[in-house]
């Protein structure tokens, strides 16, 4: 058996915070430090590809409406 961890465990919403944060390119260093210590990187990855694909999605279809009323 594994021994439990200590470490806190962050809420899906203080990963999508972390992952915004990261898009926006702006994060305090005592904020970064937090999320070292409670953030699962599997969930930061599945959360930031979501946030991609959401980006990615956004810009075509906003693109589409100003070539569309142009």
């Amino acid at each position: 058996m594994t021994a439990p961890s200590n470490r806190p465990k962050a809420t899906l919403w203080d990963t999508v915070k972390a992952v915004g944060w990261s898009f926006f390119g702006v994060r305090k260093n005592s904020a970064y430090q937090d999320d070292l210590a409670k953030l699962n990187p599997l969930h930061i990855i599945a959360v930031a590809f979501v946030a991609v694909i959401v980006f990615v999605v956004g810009l075509v279809v906003l693109v589409r409406h100003v070539v569309a009323t142009a």
